[in-house]
């Protein structure tokens, strides 16, 4: 039986068909693209000029008015500057803070406060015409009277100065200070005891020590005298600790920072007074 074969595959020239060379690969797909992209860019022009387009007849959105009289757009700040009719500024620093009342308040008198700034400190070596002048004697006695506890006094007791009534004897001369220039500085004071010992302050406490002769000792005994609101009283600032003034708390003699408050104020007062309040028991 003769074996069947398969013909051969046919090559293209043999069915007379033969390559185009004359185009290259792709160039349809190439004009495709291009057209399409032409296409897309013409369209997005197209709609821009027609979003900006406004149709005849028809005018922009009006504006709002212009505020007058000082008025201004709800939600908006101003930063205009006020006119010349506005309200006026009230009085303070900066125009910012409010008018202080003066005189009554809702028909009752205002409080008068005890005090509103520190005791004037002039320069080191310098007195004020309102300053209280230096002793003028070597011996000049004196009690120092409390200006909010105006039945106490200052005594030397164990060594520290406290704040006493006054009811025999004894308490009296522990209560009685030579007041003499001071000896840092003698437009200033220093207080001597009966004994002979000197008022100075250490570790702010307010001590009678004998006089050891040193620069410390003498500028720790020196007090110089500030005016006051009261017209008999003075505040006692520390010649080296400028700022630093005699108060009493818990009724003993400390050197402490000025603060701005009545209590402190009050408790930095004192009287440079010739003799005690008499009592019952003495």
């Amino acid at each position: 039986m003769p074996e069947s074969t398969s013909p051969p595959p046919q090559q293209p020239w043999e069915n007379n068909w033969s390559p185009d060379t004359s185009r290259v690969p792709g160039t349809r797909r190439l004009w495709l693209a291009g057209g399409l992209a032409m296409a897309t860019i013409v369209g997005c022009v197209t709609a821009v000029a027609v979003m900006d387009a406004r149709p005849d007849g028809v005018s922009p959105k009006s504006a709002p008015p212009a505020p007058t009289g000082g008025a201004t757009i709800p939600g908006l700040i101003s930063f205009a500057s006020p006119s010349a009719t506005g309200t006026a500024t009230p009085p303070g620093k900066s125009g910012l803070s409010s008018a202080q009342p003066s005189g009554t308040t809702s028909g009752k008198p205002s409080p008068t406060p005890i005090t509103s700034t520190p005791p004037k400190s002039p320069a080191p070596g310098t007195t004020s015409s309102n300053d209280p002048k230096p002793p003028t004697s070597s011996a000049t006695w004196r009690f120092v009277n409390s200006v909010n506890y105006p039945d106490r006094y200052w005594r030397v007791s164990d060594g520290r100065v406290t704040l006493d009534t006054i009811t025999s004897s004894s308490a009296r001369q522990d209560a009685t200070f030579e007041l003499v220039k001071g000896l840092a500085d003698s437009s200033c004071y220093s207080f001597v005891t009966a004994d002979g010992d000197y008022l100075r302050h250490r570790e702010f406490v307010l001590r009678a020590e004998d006089h050891d002769g040193s620069s410390l000792f003498r500028q720790d005994a020196t007090f110089c005298p500030r005016s006051l609101a009261h017209s008999d009283a003075i505040a006692l600032e520390s010649v080296n600790y400028p700022g630093r003034f005699l108060r009493h708390q818990n009724f003993r003699l400390r050197l402490d920072p000025y603060e701005h408050h009545g209590q402190y104020y009050a408790d930095a007062a004192f009287r440079l007074v010739t003799d005690v309040a008499r009592t019952g028991n003495e």
